[in-house]
């Protein structure tokens, strides 16, 4: 029953799809703008950059910004959180050819820029990098005297463990070592986890690949108050849940 109900919204999806790109078929001489907000990516919200469809929901990202669902052991689409089997993703032939085909201005000079053009050709815009040297600058609402403090690990950004490349953020890190070092045997500490309060610096990962995709699948800034140590956030936890139920 559960199969032909998903099956059901699949093919309502991939309508909708359809009926949605004839209306930009339509509408692309005169509405650029949203012929190409229609053609963007859900996830980076830019134009699609070498696209690709889930056969499933028919739903259509970037090949790099899905790449990082691909990695766990149940994917769930981004979009509509239906889960889907990473081998029934394909390259999205006719995304590409209707991003060939069709035209929308310029978001800063307004010039007509075929679609599979418009990152390289915004990348090099003056108009729009006018546009966004003159965004508002961010400043905090009342000043404050703190100082800011210095001794707070980073736990944004990781370095490689194999490698020793920089600046990685958690899903970079798992894309990085999938491409880079998947058949790399050695032990390696994993630097997500001797970033947090209670992980073991000294401590080397057997399969350090298989414990970045099921250990690593969210980020612990979502979830965890680095302020409170491990038996406090437990009995958090468990105060949470009761409260809940």
């Amino acid at each position: 029953m559960m199969a032909m109900f998903r099956s059901f919204v699949s093919a309502a999806q991939l309508r909708q799809q359809q009926q949605q790109q004839q209306q930009g078929q339509q509408s692309g001489a005169v509405g650029g703008d949203s012929l190409e907000s229609q053609f963007s990516c859900p996830i980076c919200l830019e134009v699609y950059h070498k696209p690709v469809s889930i056969a499933s929901c028919a739903h259509t990202f970037c090949g790099d910004c899905l790449q990082p669902c691909l990695q766990v052991t149940s994917p769930l689409c981004p979009l509509c959180r239906m889960p889907f089997d990473p081998k029934k993703v394909d390259k999205s032939s006719s995304v590409e050819k209707q991003l060939s085909s069709y035209k929308a201005p310029c978001r800063g000079c307004s010039k007509k820029v075929t679609l599979v053009k418009m990152r390289s050709h915004i990348s090099s815009c003056t108009k729009v990098q006018e546009q966004m040297a003159n965004c508002p600058k961010f400043m905090p609402v009342v000043p404050t005297s703190q100082p800011i403090p210095s001794n707070i690990p980073n736990r944004s950004t990781f370095v490689c463990p194999y490698c020793g490349a920089r600046n990685l953020d958690q899903q970079e890190l798992v894309k990085h070592c999938m491409e880079n070092h998947r058949n790399d045997p050695n032990k390696v500490v994993c630097p997500v986890c001797s970033a947090m309060p209670w992980g073991d610096p000294s401590y080397k990962s057997s399969n350090f690949l298989q414990h970045l995709l099921h250990r690593h699948k969210f980020s612990y800034d979502t979830f965890v108050d680095y302020s409170i140590d491990e038996e406090a956030a437990l009995q958090a936890a468990l105060a949470l849940s009761l409260s809940e139920n």
